[in-house]
């Protein structure tokens, strides 16, 4: 059996398993959010199906399951509840950007399996004093989503020497993220928020921690230490945000559809599935949910091709990704508020899981990948004018 034929038969499995356990997450989706976190077990679960080990390469116990297959995989999770389907993306694409990291030091975090759970956070909101060997870290960082659970987390900091930031290639600050286990950071309970609420996504606070030289990492521009994961990590993730969003709006428009059937307004004499108005909103959302889904999977494969090419523009092929997954995250969100619109006052109550998704879609659409200054910089380059570089 090839390599390739073991990747699609595990990615399988775990799909299989994703859908067998969605039921449960869905009628645990109440529980989840009244928490703000995942439960302990469930956690476990979904580390005992393969999550977390997904795209963790095969040379380390990983499944290397890739990106189309983990797209799918994500927005399976996210159809049962988006704050499950968030934390465990977090967990599941971490280990590439860990990849980042010296071979050794690599080696170390995956000595004893792949099941290895990580989580942090991309904003500079420390800072990275040089001190030997080594940086003396301090920094309080924002949206760290599933801080609690995870054995690892990562931070973003600006490298600070003899009291100035370290310039990097094009004259800004140098930024540099850096590994520590979760025990040595506190975390702030802050994450009381409109949507996603599940997530944890606290801020995490570090004072006066020394890290050594080998556990920091270059989260934008750093190249893999290993074959199997993929060399960009950050354009895996804005696919794997947008998959979120189509879970999300995928089972909106599910249980609308669903329900339609033989919901009856007290205004109306017939069930809302015979009202044109209705079937037109529904069909036009299905219609354009069903594009944004093969638009996204298409550019995912694109993209990955082009990246294991010479002469890849990085820069370029983020302005465009980003603007991808601003529109299909905005198409979603649209899908999203029909469902919303069609369902009546059933979706206004806190009990509704329509309600909890109309949250969950405009947080999601919040991210700072999502927002329409992604759109501007694919039109920026679009005008041959300078694309305004955000890392």
């Amino acid at each position: 059996m090839s390599p390739a034929t073991r990747v699609n038969d595990r990615a399988e499995e775990i799909l299989r398993a994703v859908r067998d356990l969605a039921p449960v997450i869905a009628a645990r989706a109440s529980e989840i959010e009244a928490r703000r976190s995942l439960p302990t077990d469930l956690v476990e679960e979904l580390k005992a199906i393969g999550l977390f080990r997904m795209l963790v390469p095969r040379s380390h116990g990983g499944d290397e399951v890739g990106l189309l297959a983990s797209m799918e995989i994500l927005e399976t999770l996210a159809a049962a509840d988006g704050s499950t389907g968030w934390t465990t993306m977090i967990g599941a694409e971490s280990p590439q950007l860990l990849a980042m990291l010296p071979r050794e030091t690599y080696d170390a975090v995956y000595a004893q399996g792949p099941d290895v759970t990580v989580g942090g956070s991309f904003t500079p909101a420390g800072e990275a004093r040089v001190e030997g060997d080594g940086y003396r870290v301090s920094g309080r960082w924002p949206f760290a989503s599933g801080c609690e659970r995870w054995d690892w987390l990562f931070a973003n900091c600006t490298v600070v020497e003899e009291g100035r930031p370290r310039p990097g290639m094009g004259g800004e600050p140098l930024t540099r993220a850096v590994l520590f286990r979760r025990h040595e950071a506190r975390i702030e309970d802050t994450w009381k928020v409109l949507g996603l609420r599940g997530t944890g996504s606290h801020h995490i606070v570090v004072e006066d921690l020394f890290i050594p030289e080998e556990r920091t990492f270059d989260i934008f521009n750093g190249r893999p230490c290993v074959a199997g994961v993929a060399r960009y990590p950050i354009l895996d993730f804005c696919f794997h945000i947008t998959s979120l969003a189509l879970g999300v709006a995928q089972a909106a428009l599910d249980e609308v559809v669903g329900s339609a059937r033989s919901r009856q307004r007290t205004s109306m004499r017939t069930t809302l599935a015979r009202v044109p108005l209705v079937q037109y909103r529904l069909g036009r959302a299905e219609t354009a949910l069903r594009a944004a889904r093969a638009y996204l999977r298409a550019e995912a494969e694109r993209v990955t091709a082009a990246a294991k090419g010479e002469g890849f523009d990085f820069v370029a092929a983020m302005a465009r990704v980003y603007a991808n997954d601003a529109w299909v995250a905005q198409v979603c969100a649209r899908v999203v508020d029909t469902c919303y619109t069609v369902d009546g006052t059933a979706s206004i109550y806190d009990t509704s899981a329509l309600q909890r998704r109309l949250r969950d879609i405009h947080t999601i659409t919040q991210h700072s990948s999502l927002n329409e200054s992604a759109i501007t910089r694919v039109g920026a380059a679009l005008l041959g004018e300078e694309i305004d570089r955000w890392f």
